[in-house]
């Protein structure tokens, strides 16, 4: 009797255990996801209070990630969830990516490699639509930083455009009428604008008499013109108006640079926190239908109540984790479309998901660049037209030691009665002029001089920074190129992990079903293959996200124009 109640004991867990095992054999391929984003570097240019920092990607976790080296920023290690549970996947494949699988087209040669590790997302639309090199396009349109900085061109082209007027022809036109109630007497000799004064006269040789400056009413009206000829420190401004030009140019290229490596990441983070979404899902409904098999073994006392008890922890764990996931989705989505320029409520889609690579031809990505130039850093050169800047200020001060030489004409009309009437039914009398104005400075009292010092300073700072420029350029081409290989080697490593993983839970599954094994050891194993799993595509993030900061230290993340 008491074997025959072991074979039937023994019957009724192996049926279960095959039904429990056949359900999670269905739809693992997709359970593969990492868990964790990163924060991007600091820009500088950071959002308003209460919004998160330009550029800083939301982790998985809920947190933001501190601030990164400038070329290092996504190197975070991966984090496994706490939840213990894990789905069989005993019989899933390590999934093959051919040579040559769909990558996503870079701007203008723009966010390179074009290879970023991203397919096609098979899920109905909402909402715009937006692969990742579609949000970096629209993004450098629509950011504000970006459009400021368009705007900021604009002001500097207005800005050449006032200089170069100061050597166009001046032409003013302008009038007077004036009523003087009480007219100016002066004093003077008798006879002053006539025969002396008779020495018999009243006063004698001392007389004096009176005169009127001016009428009641008086007009005038004239036209202006004046016209530059020579202008030293003009001519210098001309040529600066081109360095200007080619700044502000230049600054509206930074910007676009740092929306495109804000909305990789951010992207990234959006599609890494949805990954996780739906390994969560999967877990959770695999360990509802394994929770509901051990009750009901509970209840013929062929398990523990301990066991039960293990289960229902763990299916808590996971739901509050996927309501965290819920709302970090939601964030990091807040994020993307904060970078892109949206408004928070707006419905976006993205149509892409993360892929796993093939190592060898993520390693040909790690090759350094031996061409390398300082002058494809757009800092660099933005330093170098600053400088010149500075140069042309010496020259324009140096300038204002030589003459300034204009034309100028005039020509108006003038009339004065003492009576409103006759001024305008009585003749207006014409004048005119035309000469040349000759400015010479001379001394200024040593003024021109310590400008012209402190102009010469301002030049030396600038070109010190060049040098500080030069040595933080090659730190972070460093520093990117050995964050990019330690990825590199992550990855192979947590590939060769999740390989192993897998081989023993399917080791681990074929024993249980024997009759041989435990579910705890079942357990354990979907347990270390899930985070087998995660790590991997923890690691594949980071290895995108640092190949990002690499091509950025390169100068290579966006040459779009």
């Amino acid at each position: 009797m008491k074997t025959s109640n072991t074979n039937r004991r023994r019957a009724l867990v192996l049926w279960i255990a095959a039904g429990w095992l056949s359900l999670t054999t269905l739809g693992v391929a997709t359970a593969q996801i990492p868990t964790t984003t990163t924060g991007t570097p600091a820009t500088g240019q950071s959002a308003t209070t209460g919004v998160p920092s330009s550029g800083a990607a939301v982790s998985p976790s809920g947190q933001q990630p501190g601030l990164q080296q400038p070329a290092a920023a996504g190197a975070v290690a991966p984090q496994t969830n706490p939840t213990n549970i894990q789905p069989s996947t005993a019989t899933q494949q390590p999934v093959n990516i051919q040579q040559g699988s769909t990558a996503v087209p870079a701007i203008n040669s723009g966010l390179a490699p074009a290879q970023t590790g991203l397919t096609k997302n098979d899920q109905p639309p909402s909402g715009q639509n937006f692969t990742l090199q579609e949000a970096i396009n629209f993004a450098v349109k629509q950011n504000v930083a970006v459009r400021n900085s368009q705007l900021d061109a604009v002001s500097s082209e207005a800005r050449i455009q006032e200089i170069k007027s100061s050597a166009r022809p001046q032409l003013s036109v302008g009038g007077q009428f004036q009523f003087n109630p009480i007219i100016q007497q002066i004093v003077i000799p008798a006879g002053g604008f006539g025969p002396p004064a008779s020495s018999t006269a009243s006063g004698g040789a001392d007389a004096v008499t009176t005169v009127r400056l001016s009428t009641n009413f008086v007009g005038n009206a004239s036209a202006t013109f004046n016209q530059l000829l020579y202008d030293a420190a003009y001519k210098v401004g001309l040529r600066a108006a081109a360095t200007l030009r080619e700044l502000s140019q230049r600054n509206v290229t930074a910007s676009r640079i740092t929306v495109a490596e804000q909305v990789a990441k951010a992207y990234y983070g959006v599609l890494v926190a949805q990954e996780r979404a739906k390994l969560l899902d999967l877990n959770i409904s695999r360990l509802d239908t394994l929770l509901r098999d051990t009750r009901a073994l509970n209840k013929q006392g062929f398990v523990e109540k301990l066991d039960v008890q293990r289960l229902e922890v763990q299916a808590n764990n996971l739901r509050a984790d996927r309501q965290n996931v819920e709302n970090l989705i939601q964030l990091s989505y807040a994020l993307l479309k904060f970078q892109m320029g949206l408004s928070v409520n707006e419905e976006i889609t993205l149509t892409e998901k993360l892929q796993e690579r093939n190592l060898d031809e993520l390693q040909a990505l790690i090759a350094p660049d031996p061409t390398f130039q300082y002058s494809s850093r757009i800092e660099f050169t933005t330093l170098q037209s600053q400088i010149e800047l500075a140069r042309f200020d010496i020259e324009g001060t140096q300038a204002a030691y030589f003459p300034r030489v204009a034309l100028f004409a005039n020509y108006g009309y003038n009339n004065g009665r003492n009576n409103f009437v006759d001024m305008l039914s009585t003749k207006w009398f014409n004048s005119s002029a035309v000469g040349l104005q000759v400015s010479i400075p001379i001394f200024d009292g040593f003024a021109k001089r310590y400008k012209s010092q402190q102009q010469r300073i301002t030049l030396q700072k600038a070109q010190n920074s060049g040098e500080l420029l030069k040595n933080s350029i090659d730190l972070q081409i460093r520093q990117s190129s050995i964050t990019l290989n330690n990825g590199f080697q992550t990855l192979q490593t947590q590939q060769r992990n999740r390989d192993l993983a897998a081989e023993i839970v399917r080791v681990t599954r074929i024993k249980y079903k024997e009759g041989v094994g435990s579910n705890i050891e079942v357990l354990n194993a979907e347990t270390s293959l899930r985070e087998a799993q995660t790590n991997y595509f923890a690691s594949l993030y980071d290895f995108l996200i640092a190949k990002v900061d690499q091509d950025k230290a390169l100068g290579r993340l966006y040459v779009g124009q």
